[in-house]
């Protein structure tokens, strides 16, 4: 059993499905933290309502990053957390989780890298007009949505397709692909 800590920013979405899908899919991990970089944000509602502990820490009320992330290694390694998953964490990983944690953090991305890094790959992709869009699971290094890809999934946009129904389509197969990805690593 790989004991893992999930990372995310927002409502959560992702974070929830791969806790609900830990036990369905056999995925060969405990959930042992989440990590918010949002006070107040709804993941951390979804994490109490799951049972699974949280920490939530505002990146402004420390001195730099390092600080941050010494902070968040401390309470990883309390929870002796072997393997980091971000789900929707909207902050990049620096130095002191990557040193830590180096080949041990991955990532799901709604683009198909190498294609649309960076924030709003939806809305890039939707803007440029492309007939086939999807997701990829990647590991994480030191550059923005630029580590080696573990797994990607595309998707057929429709001649009707509007931003929103792309964004559907997009959040149901990261809700299929992320999980089974875990499976694969874990297993």
């Amino acid at each position: 059993m790989k004991k893992i800590a999930i990372f995310a920013s927002g409502s959560g979405t992702n974070f929830e499905n791969i806790a609900k899908n830990v036990k369905p899919l056999n995925i060969p991990c405990s959930i042992e933290l989440l990590i918010c970089d949002k006070p107040g944000a709804k993941v951390l509602e979804r994490a109490k309502a799951l049972q699974i502990d949280s920490l939530a820490l505002s990146p402004k009320d420390f001195a730099d990053k390092a600080a941050y992330e010494q902070e968040i290694l401390r309470a990883l390694q309390e929870k002796q957390v072997e393997f980091i998953v971000l789900a929707g964490y909207m902050r990049l990983i620096g130095h002191t989780l990557l040193a830590a944690y180096e080949g041990k953090i991955i990532n799901i991305h709604p683009s198909l890298l190498p294609a649309f890094p960076g924030k709003d790959a939806i809305g890039q992709a939707f803007q440029a007009g492309v007939k086939v869009a999807g997701i990829t699971v990647h590991y994480v290094d030191e550059g923005m949505d630029t580590g080696p890809i573990i797994a990607q999934q595309a998707v057929q946009l429709e001649d009707d397709e509007t931003r929103e129904s792309l964004e559907e389509k997009i959040h149901q197969i990261e809700y299929e692909l992320y999980p089974k990805t875990l499976v694969k690593l874990f297993s």
